[in-house]
């Protein structure tokens, strides 16, 4: 049995995975924010009372997904949304707290060896996941292995500019990162969101968006259309790059139906190919495939 958590910016979920993929205990408490110290306590409290629901009897391996990755260079915490958690040695304090070994890895990572492993990317060779949510994150797994990288950033596709920019995409909006027109600015659910808010000085969430489209409300229909041609060029930089075999999305965003039938038609403008045989697919776990990807990050047997 195996222990996977998903840290977020809202909520940590952890689950007890058996060796067959079968989820023996599933627990979700909200995340605390900024305090780094509390969000360590938080883990440790959860990994504790999973094991104790799933009648564990010894110490299980930890796999935790977190919205950013350690450094190689520092052994720190670099790139998280969740800024609190930047600059922390947090697989050092875990394994402290937790009195045993872990492994860390990026959650859109964790997203992606899930789907890869019995997902919607099973059975292919190269995967690339998406989380198209509160941030816009990448993960690649080739032969059932997350690729990373020496910098630990392979797949951070949200953080290159918008492909093929229009004029008036330029320069962008102002990303946490300290550039502008990074592509999770615009593709994110929050990214969504905040364009259709200055587009219409309306304050809504994504799932409200898609309603009033259904409605027929113009400005909602607007929006959505152009979601879908900056996912098709995002997409499209990707296949040209990566050509993966299949592309999963995941996220708040990945729950729009349309997305699957609009933004294969719109990216073979810009991949570079006479036909894209690439199948766009909805992830096959919901928002639990991100802490199903934690617990895979350790292979059966491994302890």
């Amino acid at each position: 049995m195996r222990i996977g958590v998903d840290l977020g910016g809202s909520k940590i979920e952890a689950i007890a995975l058996a060796d067959d993929g079968a989820i023996r205990a599933r627990r979700r408490i909200n995340a605390p924010r900024d305090d780094y110290a509390h969000t360590i306590r938080a883990i440790r409290d959860l990994v504790m009372q999973i094991e104790q629901e799933a009648g564990a009897t010894r110490p299980s391996p930890v796999g935790i997904g977190i919205p950013g990755t350690i450094s190689p260079a520092t052994g720190l915490v670099k790139n998280a949304n969740s800024v609190w958690l930047i600059g922390h040695a947090m697989d050092h304090d875990l394994q402290a707290a937790l009195q045993r070994p872990v492994r860390l890895g990026n959650d859109a990572n964790c997203f992606a060896l899930s789907e890869a492993s019995d997902g919607a990317g099973a059975g292919y060779r190269s995967v690339f996941g998406v989380i198209l949510g509160t941030g816009c994150g990448g993960g690649i797994v080739v032969d059932g292995k997350c690729l990373l990288g020496p910098n630990a950033i392979a797949g951070e596709w949200g953080h290159n500019p918008l492909p093929w920019p229009e004029h008036s995409e330029l320069p962008g909006q102002l990303c946490y990162c300290g550039l502008h027109g990074c592509t999770e600015t615009w593709i994110s659910g929050t990214g969504f969101e905040a364009d259709f808010a200055r587009a219409t000085g309306q304050q809504l969430k994504s799932p409200a968006i898609a309603a009033l489209a259904e409605q027929g409300d113009a400005a909602a229909e607007a929006a959505l259309l152009r979601l879908e041609n900056r996912l098709a060029r995002a997409l499209a930089a990707v296949l040209n790059l990566l050509d993966p075999d299949v592309v999963v999305l995941g996220g708040g965003l990945s729950n729009l139906d349309r997305l699957y039938e609009r933004v294969p038609l719109l990216w073979t403008r810009w991949a570079f190919s006479d036909h894209v045989a690439t199948p766009l697919r909805r992830n096959q776990h919901g928002d639990s495939s991100g802490v199903r990807g934690a617990a895979w990050l350790w292979a059966i047997g491994e302890a």
